[in-house]
């Protein structure tokens, strides 16, 4: 198979773990006799530096070109903290969603035995959890119409039917290849677009008659999610309450950089990990390049290349298992290895297996 790969390696820690997807990528695709092609992007407060846009029309094209996307990360403090700032790296991550009409962000939450003493809640509670969030992308108070003064500023909430069946219909085919669960998350008690999604979802729930659809706030989502997150299978809900609810459930593993995601929808499918650009950690050769490497997985699995997919995902359970971690995943007492070597150790053990 021919894979043309489009790299938006991004901002603070990006390069850094985006260099190891791309290796581990590589060394996958030499050893199933796939043919694979990169092209390398700017995006976030890189691309603002270079060409004042953070995600320019260079790189929607490379985008657009590609069969995939391998995303990294954007953000840099000096735009952070510049309430005052025009153009914001996160700019561009939303533009990359919006113009490739990436309407469906499915970000799974699985614990890793090994990694259940990092996890804030009990190990009782979390292992075993096994779960995913699906987010609608391009919808919501992020793309809706914003005001803001002084001292008044709104942002509005608009969603159409047309939005919520295909993000729905999703949810629904992820359920169906998992436990048969679907819980809908919304504020229907209280928001007009809520009540819209919780109609939609049970005028389908008919369609879908294996698949045991629940209702759920968000609110008592958020609590379920802490106090008994092996309730769920599939989650899907709005914008906003996706973009909270899926940080929340990355607490559960013990680690932000253990967890991939996908965008997928109308043009180029992106993988990504769903932690941050971390600039602090810039050049220091500590950030974990797991949630990159499990990304490869995921894009993989994306083209029904399901034995190279898995091949990722044991060589990453054979890495936590021989303790070649970075220094936020490690053991007490146990080497700290850094963000290239935890690449190659991975790329290693493919090559051999």
């Amino acid at each position: 198979m021919k894979l043309k790969i489009a790299v938006l390696a991004g901002d603070g820690i990006g390069p850094e773990i985006s260099t190891q997807g791309v290796a581990v990528m590589s060394a996958v695709c030499r050893k199933f006799g796939h043919e694979v092609s990169y092209t390398e992007a700017l995006c976030g407060a890189a691309a603002i530096d270079a060409v004042g846009d953070p995600f320019p029309a260079d790189t929607l094209k490379a985008c657009q070109e590609a069969d995939a996307v391998l995303f990294s990360a954007v953000g840099h403090p000096k735009y952070d903290n510049d309430p005052a700032a025009k153009v914001r790296p996160e700019q561009g991550l939303l533009a990359m969603r919006k113009q490739l009409g990436l309407f469906a962000n499915i970000r799974p939450v699985q614990t890793f035995d090994c990694l259940v003493h990092k996890s804030p809640l009990k190990d009782e509670l979390v292992r075993g959890a096994d779960f995913v969030c699906i987010r609608e992308l391009t919808g919501g108070m992020y793309f809706g119409e914003k005001k803001e003064g002084s001292d008044y500023a709104h942002d509005t909430c608009a969603y159409t039917r047309a939005e919520v069946e295909r993000i729905l219909r999703v949810a629904y085919d992820y359920a169906r290849r998992r436990r048969k669960r679907l819980t809908v998350v919304d504020k229907a008690n209280v928001l007009a677009s809520s009540r819209l999604w919780r109609k939609v979802a049970q005028e389908m729930a008919p369609e879908y008659p294996d698949v045991e659809t629940d209702y759920m706030y968000v609110d008592n989502a958020a609590m379920r999610m802490i106090q008994d997150p092996k309730f769920f299978d599939v989650m899907v809900t709005e914008n906003t309450f996706g973009d909270i609810l899926t940080d929340e459930g990355s607490c559960i593993t013990g680690s932000m950089g253990l967890l991939p995601s996908a965008s997928t929808g109308e043009s180029t499918p992106v993988f990504e990990p769903i932690h941050g650009s971390w600039p602090q950690a810039t050049g220091l050769d500590i950030a974990n390049p797991l949630a990159q490497i499990l990304s490869v997985a995921m894009l993989f699995e994306h083209f029904g290349l399901t034995d190279e997919g898995a091949l990722v995902r044991r060589a990453v359970d054979a890495s936590l298992d021989a303790n070649v971690r970075t220094p936020e995943i490690q053991v007490e007492g146990g080497e700290k290895y850094g963000t290239k070597a935890v690449g190659e150790w991975i790329v290693r053990w493919i090559e051999e297996n």
